[in-house]
């Protein structure tokens, strides 16, 4: 294959896991949700250790285990801005 042969399928794993970021964060907000109406704190800083745990040992590389639990750390940061933008309604659209 040529470079743009790679970088074709590059774009095209990009695209997927912009759907699958959103389709994620949509989940989060739900979430989110369900706990300000119990009266529950949005962020459980024990289930994110278990996030990472848990996607880390499904890490098969080549990525290491630091720079997946990098990239899913800056995930999960970012949906925390969501949840708190979600508070007034939906925002960065």
């Amino acid at each position: 294959m040529e470079i743009a042969d790679w970088r074709e399928r590059i774009d095209a794993i990009n695209a997927e896991l912009l759907r699958l970021l959103n389709r994620r964060t949509e989940c989060a907000l739900e979430i989110a949700k369900l706990k300000r109406e119990r009266g529950l704190p949005v962020c459980d800083p024990a289930r994110e250790r278990q996030v990472i745990d848990a996607i880390l040992a499904q890490n098969g590389g080549p990525l290491s285990n630091a720079q997946v639990e990098a990239v899913f750390r800056a995930v999960i940061a970012q949906t925390v801005l969501a949840e708190e933008g979600s508070e007034g309604g939906k925002e960065g659209r």
